[in-house]
């Protein structure tokens, strides 16, 4: 029996875009590299997973079925293909065949049958909605931080809390910490995921090319969900527990300061320019009105400047920092003027500012034994 529906190009592209690095991704299972077409008779579902994170995303269509339909392609293939065509796509589903028509070009590819797909998370038990816009400004302020490849499985994450006080998502690598925090979303009951960064970097791919102005988020058994107009994007979770990041952020005894973004960060690059892929610290003397800074590396050269500081007041604090972790930090600040605090030599830096919306601190941890 011929089956056929049409879809426009630049909406099927952009569904088997999403998919690609899900698809592509080598798992214990070759189906996986295959993509779930599932066809009602006014609209097409797709559906890919790794067995780690999964993607539904769904096209309005015009078809001929009165009966719902599916089956298995292979995701890297139509997505190359469909990449080429232009215009409306015909689609013609017979004999275990997708016949895809445009203009004058006619494909055939094969199918198999939808029953070989590994079992796709169902029933999501939606939390909350938050505005997309806002959720992609939070994920952009921490998402940086998160490493690769952590010994500790659990820095290889982004840590999201939500209790009757707020929301707040917080990543570190070992060395420096980024934290953010919102009053505007709450949920009754306390709530901890903990993602991994390749979740959360497709997340932000899919909000990125998303038209929805709000997202849900949900759960569905052990996997976390984020849910748009036409996607719903699963992650499994890290079970390791992550480190208890609140100590750190005491800020007892510390002293506040200002220091000028754009003369700071420049000074830092150019300290970036003399490590030359070396872990050298820098050092660092803040007191009143300035903070002296040098760096001698032995295989490259000196570096020995002094900058502005503004509203810091008593001794002088000593301390080293690698450059590279500070300058990182300093890129989701908005303002000109970085308010910070400093205590001593054994201390973290302490970068923070607020907003009506949130408040986001990033931390770096004093360099201790490192080159000289």
């Amino acid at each position: 029996m011929k089956e056929t529906f049409k879809i426009e190009q630049r909406a099927l592209l952009s569904m088997l875009s999403s998919m690609q690095p899900i698809c592509s991704k080598k798992t214990t299972l070759d189906v996986t590299e295959s993509i779930l077409f599932q066809i009602a008779p006014r609209e097409l579902t797709l559906k890919s997973t790794d067995l780690e994170i999964s993607l539904q995303s769904s096209a309005a269509i015009e078809s001929s079925l009165t009966e719902p339909m599916s089956f298995l392609i292979a995701g890297k293939r139509i997505f190359e293909l469909v990449k080429e065509l232009d215009g409306d796509i015909s689609c013609t589903i017979e004999d275990n065949q997708l016949r895809l028509q445009s203009g004058g070009v006619d494909l055939e590819l094969n199918i198999r049958d939808a029953q070989d797909f590994p079992p796709f998370p169902e029933r999501i038990e939606n939390l909350m909605n938050i505005e997309t816009s806002f959720l992609q400004k939070l994920l952009n302020k921490v998402s940086f931080v998160i490493p690769n490849n952590n010994a500790n499985a659990a820095l290889n994450g982004m840590l999201f809390e939500c209790d009757d006080k707020g929301m707040t998502l917080v990543a570190t690598d070992g060395h420096s910490l980024a934290r953010i925090k919102s009053d505007s979303y709450t949920l009754a009951d306390a709530k901890k995921w903990l993602l991994p960064k390749r979740a959360v970097l497709e997340l932000k791919k899919i909000l990125d090319g998303s038209d929805s102005e709000q997202v849900f988020v949900g759960e569905c058994g052990s996997q976390l969900v984020f849910s748009g107009t036409h996607f719903n994007f699963f992650t499994k979770l890290i079970a390791d527990k992550f480190p208890q990041y609140q100590p750190v952020l005491d800020k007892e005894g510390f002293r506040p300061a200002v220091v000028a973004k754009s003369v700071f960060s420049k000074t830092l690059k150019r300290a970036g320019c003399l490590l030359s892929g070396q872990f050298v610290s820098t050092n660092f003397t803040f007191k009143p009105g300035t903070i002296d800074i040098s760096l001698h590396n032995k295989e490259i050269g000196k570096l020995d400047e002094s900058i502005g500081l503004d509203e810091f007041a008593g001794e002088h604090v000593e301390s080293k920092f690698y450059s590279p972790y500070l300058l990182n930090g300093l890129q989701i600040f908005g303002e000109e003027k970085i308010n910070f605090l400093i205590k001593n030599s054994a201390k973290p830096i302490i970068f923070e500012t607020e907003s009506d919306d949130f408040t986001l601190t990033y931390l770096v941890m004093p360099v201790f034994n490192a080159q000289q």
